[in-house]
């Protein structure tokens, strides 16, 4: 016998994470191993097929951090991660907390519904020809500083105009980039390059426009596509002259180049 199969799930398994009988099979525990582990208790069952050591409340970061060791590419993005970066004026208090997550690959249905303090929503838009790696960042969770990704606020406000539909939605983008004081330039020049599209683009100009910040006049705008012909984003909004886009009425400004 190896040594990697007379390891204890102790050794191998840190509190916390989430694993399947794949990954336990990696390791030295084949099926009589793990539904010995289960029947002594040194295994919990969370869902079918899916296992963690009893320990620590189970935390949406432990999830998140699993997920991606068990091979499945998520981060954490749009308005969740706009929020737990500071740049919503208060977080919501009580309830369940939703957590949006973005991923170019299938998920699998088992994190959805298994805790009543957090829900995840999934997000598969392909809204890049090539991901950026660059709009990721990484954030310690726990004892062991597990990296969590997480969308740089510029990544995370165009994945939030992806989404944008109605007009609740442009009310809750008007005050993500009301905050969005610090973005990057560069970055965002690659982001937007990068992105397929064009709603998410335009959009993403029309509040720059709209809140002047002083990143936006070091925003290189050659060689981003913009697309052609008009968008109706808001049934009977204002049109947009410069964007070709309908927003809404209430949020247009007597200066601004629109068409009613």
């Amino acid at each position: 016998m190896s040594s990697e199969n007379t390891k204890s799930l102790e050794q191998c398994l840190p509190d916390g994470q989430l694993v399947n009988r794949a990954w336990l099979k990696e390791r030295g525990f084949n099926r009589p191993r793990v539904d010995y582990a289960l029947r002594a208790g040194k295994l919990v069952a969370l869902s079918q097929g899916i296992y963690r050591r009893p320990g620590p409340a189970l935390k949406w970061e432990h999830v998140v951090f699993s997920l991606n060791e068990m091979g499945y590419p998520v981060h954490v993005g749009g308005r969740s991660a706009l929020e737990l970066q500071g740049l919503a004026h208060y977080l919501p208090l009580g309830g369940t907390q939703r957590i949006d997550l973005y991923s170019s690959v299938k998920i699998p249905a088992w994190p959805l519904g298994f805790s009543d303090s957090f829900t995840f929503e999934i997000h598969n838009k392909q809204l890049f020809n090539e991901f950026p790696k660059a709009g990721l960042s990484s954030l310690p969770f726990g004892a062991w500083d597990w990296p969590v990704p997480h969308s740089t606020p510029e990544l995370a406000l165009l994945e939030l105009l992806a989404d944008v539909r109605e007009e609740a939605d442009f009310s809750t983008a008007d005050k993500f980039f009301e905050g969005a004081v610090n973005l990057r330039p560069g970055l965002l020049y690659e982001l937007l390059a990068n992105c397929r599209q064009v709603k998410t683009k335009r959009l993403f100009f029309w509040f720059s426009d709209r809140h002047g910040h002083a990143w936006r006049k070091a925003l290189e705008t050659e060689g981003i596509d913009l697309g052609r012909g008009k968008r109706m984003l808001v049934k009977g909004g204002a049109f947009d002259a410069v964007y070709q886009i309908t927003v809404p009425r209430q949020m247009v400004k007597e200066n601004e180049n629109t068409l009613f």
